[in-house]
C-alpha cells in the first residue's frame, strides 16, 4: 500500500488531477504494485499524501470502480477488483472500443501523438509476452 502511495505524483500539465490520479494508479496496478484483492489505500490517505481535496480522490476512485479496476466496499475500503469473469467477442470489443477512445483522448489532451502511444503499447504488450 505504501509503495502505491510513495508513486503517485501530480504534475501541473493541464490534465485535471483525478484523470492523473486514476492513470497513475491503473499504471500501478498494471505493474503489479498491489495484486488482485489488495486493499488500497483510503481516499483520504491519498488525499493527505498529495495535498489535494478528498472529493477529487474520490472522483478518481469513482472512475476506477466503474472503470472494473477496483471495488469500493462501504464501511471496509476499497480493494483491487478480482479478475472479471468471462464475457462474449461481442462485449469485449465493446470494453476494447470504448478503452481505445478513452486513452486516445486521454493522449490527446496531453499532447500525445496516439500513433507514437500506440506503437509504444504495442512494444510493452510484446514485453510482457
Amino acid at each position: 500500500m505504501h509503495t502505491l502511495l510513495e508513486s503517485l505524483r501530480l504534475e501541473n500539465s493541464g490534465v485535471p488531477i483525478y484523470i492523473q490520479l486514476r492513470e497513475q494508479i491503473l499504471r500501478n496496478l498494471g505493474a503489479g504494485v498491489l495484486a488482485r484483492g489488495d486493499q488500497m489505500p483510503t481516499m483520504r490517505e491519498v488525499a493527505v499524501a498529495l495535498k489535494i481535496d478528498l472529493n477529487t480522490v474520490r472522483h478518481a476512485y469513482d472512475e476506477l470502480e466503474r472503470m472494473g479496476a477496483i471495488t469500493l466496499v462501504r464501511g471496509r475500503g476499497s480493494f483491487v477488483a478480482q479478475p472479471p469473469p468471462a464475457i462474449s467477442v461481442r462485449e469485449q470489443a465493446k470494453q476494447i472500443d470504448s478503452l481505445a477512445k478513452q486513452t486516445l483522448a486521454t493522449a490527446v489532451a496531453a499532447g500525445i501523438d496516439p500513433v507514437a502511444l500506440a506503437d509504444r503499447i504495442k512494444a510493452l504488450a510484446r514485453q510482457e509476452e
